[in-house]
């Protein structure tokens, strides 16, 4: 069993800053906030508590293709063309239809910015000989850079029992891809993008409303709740923040934007070591939202939350900014004439978004 540390600080500052405390026991998600340039943990709950990534699966595609991308297997001009398999994933899509084909520069920025699901695997058929074969590689990958509570089952992070992860190791694999792969930070810093002239906008409101965002990536599953990785940097310091098991998205952004504003204000202060010494849950079972988000309890639940974590509500205090514009990344498809349709997947549950 994960034990939890709890960063230390004065009790008049907990009164200040501690809202998260009020959330009774049972109810408690995971939180991580790390100092990227030391790996120090600044304050975490229930970081290696196994949960269900969502979207935030994305950036393990990610990182694989920016492994093949540095090893030449493909370039960013590389055709992304939509399989019959592609365009059969529910939820998050860009209505995109069989042989619509782009290229994998545009198909990335779909994938992470818009977080479409459809392109998602139709990048995975381009880099690998199939789905399967990109899985192997995001589960060889995971194992090489140390993420040991995380196995996936897809390259988009829909509902499977197979895909999980940790707070700790989500934190890891942001910190390892803005650290290797410099070069396409870009992809994680569009808060739009138009494909064919529709527009599709980012859920990543620190975009737009948080000074220094530089990423990263979303996602939302009745399972597992509203899921978060995000990194910021301001004042000389790089902070990456993971925040999973969130009701609403005005929860996530907010607490979020509390998160880094604490750390980069130097308030957050632990003694839990360096982020890699967290212990991951190996046997745990990871936390299921699906009936306080997604059945008829979820009103009641959703209030206990806004009592708990107020900020942004109407009478409280906001940490997020005046909206300012966004980034905007235009993509253009074509007809892939020869394009080839894969076996058709087994249905995913229904309620997967």
């Amino acid at each position: 069993m994960f034990k939890a540390i709890v960063a230390r600080r004065p009790l008049k500052h907990l009164l200040i800053i501690g809202s998260c405390f009020a959330v009774p026991p049972a109810n408690a998600t995971p939180v991580l906030v790390v100092d990227t340039e030391t790996r120090e943990v600044l304050y975490q709950e229930e970081a290696g508590k196994p949960w269900y990534p969502a979207s935030t699966t994305k950036l393990m595609t990610a990182l694989v293709v920016f492994d093949a991308l540095r090893a030449t297997e493909v370039s960013l001009s590389t055709p992304v063309t939509m399989s019959r398999n592609a365009v059969r994933q529910p939820f998050s899509n860009s209505d995109l239809t069989v042989g619509r084909t782009m290229t994998l520069e545009d198909a990335l920025f779909a994938m992470l910015t818009a977080s479409t699901n459809d392109v998602a695997v139709a990048v995975a058929e381009s880099v690998a000989s199939d789905e399967s074969s990109f899985v192997g590689r995001m589960n060889e990958t995971a194992k090489h850079i140390g993420l040991t509570g995380t196995h996936f089952a897809s390259p988009n992070g829909l509902a499977d029992p197979q895909t999980y992860t940790t707070a700790r190791d989500l934190a890891i694999l942001g910190m390892h891809l803005d650290k290797t792969f410099p070069e396409y930070r870009r992809f994680f810093q569009a808060s739009a993008v138009t494909i064919d002239g529709k527009e599709l906008e980012s859920n990543n409101e620190l975009l737009t409303r948080f000074p220094g965002t530089i990423g990263m990536k979303t996602g939302f599953l009745c399972a597992s709740g509203r899921t978060f990785v995000g990194l910021a940097a301001q004042n000389g310091k790089r902070i990456i923040v993971v925040i999973l098991g969130a009701t609403t998205e005005r929860e996530r952004n907010e607490r979020s934007a509390k998160f880094l504003t604490e750390a980069f204000s130097g308030q957050l202060v632990s003694d839990a070591g360096l982020v890699e010494t967290l212990d991951n849950e190996i046997n745990g079972k990871p936390e299921d939202m699906r009936v306080r988000l997604c059945t008829s309890q979820a009103e009641s639940y959703q209030a206990s939350r806004d009592v708990a974590f107020p900020m942004g509500l109407p009478g409280h205090q906001s940490y997020l900014h005046d909206p300012v514009r966004g980034l905007t990344h235009p993509i253009n498809t074509w007809v892939n004439q020869d394009a080839a349709d894969v076996p058709i997947p087994l249905p995913v549950p229904h309620d997967a978004h």
